[in-house]
């Protein structure tokens, strides 16, 4: 027995020995975009030809280096060859390590594959560096600065990144590897024309600096939020304690990732003490205006009135008041205009809402001021401000004056005429006593005037019909149905303009984003002031609305704020126009 047992421990372990081991090991399984990684592939025999996978997602820093362990311990021989890189990862996500080949007595083995999870920059990468990138470490720093960390909900803060570079460095030039992420702001970059160094201090020493990028902010919820930060690679002539032959200092060309630190923002709420009822959203401040080409007019003659809000906050993120005039005037659906700048103190400028007015009777009309209610972040507390009111003196139309009174004349005329006697022999002159009649021939009704008439008459009916149709429902519906239908007409207008203005980026992203809000007040009964990421899908989904439909509509809006600050092909933007409308289209279906 114990024979057999020796014997079957021998085939074990040579069965054992006789296997190839083949592996890959990676020194961590989730690492910052700034960090580095080190794969090792391993095998257990002494096996040559070596091949590397392609490292697709990564830049390969060095590598490979070859080291090999072999040891005998109790009688027990090991060995272990191992071909080791350090890898930088060029963008986030998760990365694959392909498979490595190598050959063992005339067979190829291949190690298996690695999944490592790449993420936005961390504050302190633990990467090793070499001398001359510790002296780039300390001569170079990546910073994002803001102008308020405690910001009220749509109030506009801006971050700016400036990269501060020691005077005895050379910056050769920079690229960018990582976006900053800005979820849950409404956000647009400040174009800076061109990049100039500056004298400044970092840490209490003398630098120079240079503003890289520059974003102004709206935060859409309260809370804790945070911005990803910005991640560089730079390049970077570094002295080095090499001298050439003429005692001149010589320097080393070094490329090292650089990234500012996360920034987190604590947005607080609107206060609820003081707020207007008719707030709707409005953060800055803010002047009213209400304007109208003539104070005198005629019956159906028509005058326009402009309503312009100016001044310094979030201009785009809110609903302009409505204009209430009196029953005896019609008008039309506003006409809106934009003027908004962005600069370093936020958005700038004015928006403006152009009616069409049309009297129908004569008379002195007054039109009511605007009350406009915001909220000033700088004193922290609600303010509102009150338009003039407009004047109208509405005087008679001469034409419709005439008409009527040759009308009336010709009545007058007809009661006066004096009617014509007959007497009784030529009472029935006008009848013919004698006929021309003639017999009734081959005619058929096939493809007579009256058939024809007959065939076309109902499709003749048909514009006449839907005419009638539209005024009753018109008429019957309610005030509610009726913004409605008109928010949805506002929606299509801004997708028409977005179409119109396919040509800049800007534009037709916003004007794309405020038809999205408009066909949700429409449908929700929100106001834009509650409108965000979170109150979209609560509502959606209470509608009975598929989540798949929701993350659509989500990703449309969250697009449209990226898509303003990223370059963009007139394709995609044609893509992301046919996306919107066909999401509200079946949304509209399911609701």
């Amino acid at each position: 027995m114990k024979r057999l047992v020796h014997i079957f421990f021998l085939i074990i372990t040579f069965g054992t020995q006789a296997q190839v081991s083949f592996t890959t090991e990676v020194s961590r399984e989730k690492l910052g975009i700034n960090e580095r990684l080190k794969v090792e592939f391993i095998i257990d025999r002494d096996a040559d030809n070596f091949k590397a996978p392609s490292f697709n997602g990564f830049k390969v820093i060095a590598g490979p280096n070859q080291s090999v362990e072999q040891s005998y311990v109790y009688g027990k021989s090991s060995f272990k060859k191992t071909y080791s890189f350090y890898l930088q990862p060029l963008k986030r996500g998760k990365l694959e390590i392909g498979q490595a080949e190598i050959e063992y007595q005339g067979k190829n083995y291949k190690s298996p594959p690695e999944t490592v999870e790449v993420t936005a920059a961390v504050d302190n990468p633990n990467s090793p560096a070499s001398v001359a990138r510790s002296q780039m470490a300390d001569a170079i720093h990546l910073v994002a600065e803001v102008s308020k960390s405690k910001p009220y909900l749509n109030e506009g803060v801006y971050i700016v990144y400036k990269l501060y570079v020691d005077r005895n460095v050379n910056l050769r030039n920079y690229r960018p590897v990582d976006e900053p992420s800005f979820k849950d702001f409404w956000s647009q970059n400040i174009d800076i024309d061109q990049l100039e160094f500056k004298e400044g201090e970092y840490a209490g020493m003398p630098y120079r600096y240079v503003e890289l990028r520059k974003t102004i902010l709206y935060p859409q919820k309260t809370g804790e939020l945070s911005v990803e930060p910005l991640t560089i690679a730079v390049s970077v002539e570094v002295p080095t304690n090499r001298r050439d032959i003429f005692g001149r200092r010589q320097y080393e060309l070094v490329e090292k990732t650089f990234s500012a630190k996360t920034r987190t923002f604590n947005v607080q709420p609107l206060p609820d003490e003081g707020k207007p009822f008719n707030f709707t959203g409005a953060v800055g401040q803010f002047d009213v205006n209400l304007t109208q080409s003539k104070n005198e007019l005629k019956v159906n003659e028509s005058l326009s009135a402009t309503l312009k809000i100016s001044g310094n906050g979030n201009l785009n993120l809110f609903n302009l008041p409505k204009l209430e005039v009196p029953t005896a005037i019609e008008v039309y659906d506003p006409e809106r205009i934009d003027r908004v700048n962005t600069n370093a103190s936020g958005m700038n400028g004015y928006i403006s809402e152009k009616y069409t007015l049309v009297p129908q009777r004569q008379g002195n009309y007054t039109i009511k001021g605007v009350e406009f209610s915001y909220f000033d972040p700088i004193t922290s507390e609600y303010k509102t401000k009150y338009s003039n009111s407009l004047n109208l003196s509405v005087n008679p139309d001469p034409n419709a004056l005439q008409n009527n009174t040759n009308i009336l004349a010709s009545q007058d005329s007809t009661k006066n005429q004096k009617q014509q006697i007959i007497s009784p022999d030529s009472q029935f002159k006008y009848i013919e006593l004698k006929t021309n009649l003639k017999p009734k021939g081959s005619q058929q009704f096939f493809k007579s005037a009256i058939y024809w008439s007959l065939i076309f008459a109902p499709y003749l009916c048909i514009p006449f019909l839907l005419f009638i149709v539209k005024r009753r429902k018109n008429t019957t519906d309610s005030p509610a149905k009726k913004a409605r239908n008109k928010a949805n007409k506002l929606a299509k207008k801004y997708l028409s303009e977005a179409k119109r203005n396919i040509q800049d980026q800007n534009k037709f992203y916003e004007a794309l984003e405020r038809s999205l809000h408009n066909f949700l007040k429409a449908k929700l009964k929100i106001t834009s002031a509650e409108i965000s990421k979170e109150k979209i899908s609560e509502q959606l989904l209470q509608k009975n609305i598929e989540q798949q439909l929701v993350d659509q509509f989500i990703g449309i809006l969250e697009g449209c704020e990226l898509a303003r600050y990223a370059p963009n092909s007139s394709a995609a933007k044609e893509e992301d126009y046919k996306k919107a409308a066909q999401i509200i289209s079946e949304i509209d279906k399911a609701l």
